[in-house]
């Protein structure tokens, strides 16, 4: 009878442990899609060549870029206790997204200090990189929610004008050195809930901002005139998604 009752209460206890097991821990993959939206603030910069005492400036507004995102992501979830997983993983967004063309007006920027507008920039962020740990609360065995957190970086380009307008018109610009490119550094901060579908796929969707520090932008037109500025980035992501839990 004491070995009957020893059993039963050895299978209880695993039956419990086995449901208490958040379905999500251990090693996943996945893949989101959505909206993003990247806003470019810190725009205006100067211009100047080597006879000028005094820089040029050149003022420009925000700029924005969005579309849909393709985000794969790796990771791994670590029981901390029944209700606690605490994950890490690493997400890569494989579209690039750009802005429109636009320009930027200076009253002193044109030949003999007239006022002028030069025109066609733009400016794209792609391979950004998110490198991240999720504490997680498991509601119950087949659904979690968790709190997102890391190191962002991707690569940010700007192209350079190729009008310019004064008030005797539009002439190229065709001589720029550069369309100068940086790696942009920052963090990630997001929301997330996943929901187990059946045999290990899941589903889930997520909301991200991410923020990055200010690269120095140049550029030389022909021998003399250099356009200098330091945009700087701050992302949102709406994300749905599909993965599997191996």
């Amino acid at each position: 009878m004491k070995k009957k009752l020893s059993a039963l209460f050895t299978m209880s206890l695993i039956a419990s442990s086995t449901m208490a097991q958040s379905a999500f821990e251990g090693a996943y993959g996945q893949l989101g899609t959505g909206y993003e939206n990247n806003s470019y603030s810190n725009l205006s910069g100067t211009g100047s060549n080597t006879s000028q005492a005094i820089p040029d400036s050149w003022s420009t507004g925000n700029q924005s870029s969005s579309g849909a995102p393709l985000i794969i992501g790796l990771g791994y979830n670590f029981s901390v206790s029944p209700k606690w997983l605490l994950g890490i993983g690493a997400d890569y967004s494989a579209i690039s997204q750009q802005t429109s063309t636009y320009s930027s007006y200076s009253p002193t920027g044109g030949v003999n200090n007239v006022p002028a507008t030069i025109n066609g920039f733009q400016l794209q962020v792609s391979n950004r990189v998110n490198i991240f740990v999720t504490p997680g609360y498991v509601i119950d065995k087949e659904k979690l929610v968790y709190l997102k957190a890391g190191y962002s970086f991707a690569s940010m380009k700007e192209t350079y004008p190729n009008t310019i307008t004064k008030s005797t018109g539009t002439t190229a610009l065709t001589a720029w050195s550069t369309s100068p490119s940086a790696t942009v550094n920052g963090y990630v901060i997001g929301l997330g809930y996943k929901q187990m579908i059946a045999n290990g796929f899941y589903g889930f969707a997520e909301a991200n901002y991410m923020s990055y520090g200010k690269p120095s932008f140049s550029s030389v037109n022909g021998l003399t005139y250099t356009v200098t500025n330091s945009p700087s980035l701050s992302t949102y992501q709406t994300l749905i998604g599909v993965g599997y839990k191996y």
